[in-house]
């Protein structure tokens, strides 16, 4: 019998050879991996589920259009309460005929920005003016011509509206109009009326102004609260 070489054995226990280990530190870093492949791929999936079921209007979704993210048409804020130094007055807002200002009013509302709000402007039984603008000028066109104007308007015609001119210091002022003015549409938009304190809005009318129709003592907003009843 032939004798085997020792470099014959050390070649056939190389072939013989199993295969090679994997080590613990491997299997650990490639289940992880495969953890992390999964988590994005359900939470992907979770995110296409959720947004199909958001109701769509003009391939915008509704809840963009109100300008509350997480919140329900249904749900969306119908009226505005304006707590003044003289009392409350309750606005409705027309979101179907003024949605973008009406949107526009509810983001500022929700951000604090009517809190010391002060009515600039008022006209006796007809107008008064809320904001900073010094560069519209209806109010006192209209105080000009108030003699002509129509103060028989029912409680309930009480307009709430802001101006088509775009405001040049990019701020939001509004209007509470108690008299049938004949060029309001063309001046204004209308985004609301007063559902209530409209005895409110006839006292600040009556109070005392300077000849810029400014009132002498300030009356300010303190806060605006967003309901969706009544």
């Amino acid at each position: 019998m032939a004798k085997i070489k020792p470099q014959a054995l050390l070649q056939q226990s190389k072939k013989k050879k199993g295969p090679t280990r994997i080590s613990i530190t491997n299997i650990v870093i490639y289940s992880l991996a495969l953890l992390l492949v999964i988590l994005v791929l359900f939470s992907a999936y979770r995110r296409w589920t959720q947004r199909s079921e958001i109701p769509t209007h003009n391939g915008r979704s509704v809840l963009e259009d109100a300008a509350f993210p997480g919140m329900k048409n249904t749900n969306v804020p119908r009226f505005a309460t304006l707590d003044t130094a003289k009392g409350s007055v309750r606005i409705e807002l027309f979101k179907d005929t003024a949605p973008n200002v009406v949107d526009q009013f509810m983001r500022l509302c929700q951000d604090g920005y009517f809190k010391g709000f002060l009515f600039r402007r008022v006209v006796k039984h007809s107008v008064i003016q809320a904001g900073d603008s010094g560069e519209f000028d209806a109010v006192k066109d209209w105080a000009l011509e108030r003699k002509n104007l129509d103060t028989s308007l029912k409680q309930d015609d009480f307009v709430v509206a802001t101006p088509k001119a775009k405001n040049e210091q990019g701020g939001f002022e509004f209007f509470i109009v108690s008299a049938q003015i004949t060029d309001l549409n063309e001046k204004l938009t209308v985004f609301g009326r007063v559902a209530k304190g409209q005895d409110v809005v006839h006292e600040i009318q009556e109070v005392e102004t300077d000849e810029q129709y400014q009132p002498k003592s300030p009356i300010e907003i303190m806060s605006v609260t967003l309901l969706q009843d009544m």
